[in-house]
């Protein structure tokens, strides 16, 4: 058996082996560079948190929007969707856009049969107006007949009849009334159904009800939705906070509008002042996805941290999900230290 290294067959391996030894060094030391950057990361965290005065307490947090869905209230085929998925839209904007063929040829009816209650109303009206005149000629006519009988120019029978004339008019007058009360009635039934048919006409155009920027497009022009059907789902930007997780005995000092801090990891620059808007009355286990396994067996306390939009970040910036920190103040005699002071980007 020949033990002798064998030497390389060519220079161009031995290059090639040189080379691939060094990608190999250079991706080592790049993943080592990697896991000490977010080793120092954690310990600066840390080291952060523990020099935080008595009275303040920092927690790792989560930047969250209120999602709202945007859906029809009508049944009906999609032709349009304005925005894509990442742009924003304005409150009162169009997002969407039904259909409205059909509904365009059910309000043209509604709306001739609401001009015909109209007519029939006119025509009782000038009924009416017909049958007092008719009561007043009877009227006229029974005094002049009773005038003859008593100075015997006429007979009884003559009288009678005038009677007889007057209570016809007035029973005809009676019904002419009835009608106008009808045909009134129609037209207040017609002039709901014009206004029933012209707002679904109206909610064809689907506009949203928030200015936020659009999370996901649902669906796609063609569909056909049932009434309630999602569109889109929108960031709500006017309702921005933190969430963090508080164990207990910082839950318990905490009120609404006592004052907060916010570092997004994304602007880690920029301190932006916040105020305690929700404090959940009951306890949980945090998240899998928030705290270890160690910190799960503890319950724990939902804490919003508000901070004032313009002040947040911009709305470019803005993205549920962004981690961060956030600082709570349980004591108001506690001095918030100097690398914790407000810092926005208008300042």
């Amino acid at each position: 058996m020949n033990n002798v290294p064998q030497k390389p067959r060519s220079l161009k391996e031995a290059v090639h082996g040189i080379l691939k030894n060094r990608a190999a060094v250079i991706s080592a030391i790049v993943v080592l560079g990697l896991i000490a950057a977010g080793a120092g990361y954690l310990l600066w965290k840390q080291h952060e948190a523990a020099a935080l005065p008595k009275g303040i307490v920092g927690i790792n947090g989560r930047l969250e929007a209120t999602q709202v869905d945007i859906a029809t209230k009508i049944a009906g085929r999609v032709i349009e969707i304005v925005p894509h998925e990442g742009d924003m839209v304005s409150a009162r904007s169009v997002v969407a856009r039904l259909d409205k063929a059909e509904l365009e040829a059910q309000l043209a009816q509604g709306q001739a049969e609401a001009q015909r209650a109209r007519e029939t109303l006119a025509k009782a009206e000038s009924d009416v107006n017909a049958r007092k005149a008719d009561v007043t000629l009877a009227q006229q006519e029974l005094q002049r007949a009773e005038a003859l009988v008593g100075k015997g120019y006429t007979t009884r029978e003559k009288y009678d009849q005038r009677k007889q004339q007057l209570d016809s008019a007035t029973a005809a007058l009676t019904s002419a009334t009835k009608a106008i009360d009808e045909a009134q009635a129609a037209v207040k039934a017609a002039d709901a159904n014009v206004e029933r048919l012209q707002s679904q006409f109206n909610d064809t155009t689907i506009i949203s009800p928030v200015r936020g920027r659009v999370q996901y497009r649902l669906i796609e022009p063609g569909a056909v939705l049932p009434a309630g059907g999602r569109i889109a789902t929108v960031l709500d930007l006017s309702d921005v906070y933190t969430t963090i997780f508080v164990p207990a005995s910082v839950a318990g000092q905490l009120k609404i509008g006592d004052e907060g801090r916010v570092v997004v990891d994304a602007a880690p620059q920029y301190v932006f002042p916040a105020i305690v808007s929700f404090v959940a009355p009951e306890s949980q286990f945090t998240p899998k996805t928030v705290e270890t396994q160690s910190e799960r067996e503890q319950l724990y306390f939902r804490v919003k941290l508000k901070a004032p939009l313009p002040l947040l970040v911009t709305e470019e910036q803005v993205k549920a999900g962004l981690r961060g920190m956030g600082y709570v103040r349980v004591d108001p005699a506690a001095v918030w230290p100097a690398w914790l002071a407000v810092k926005t980007p208008n300042d």
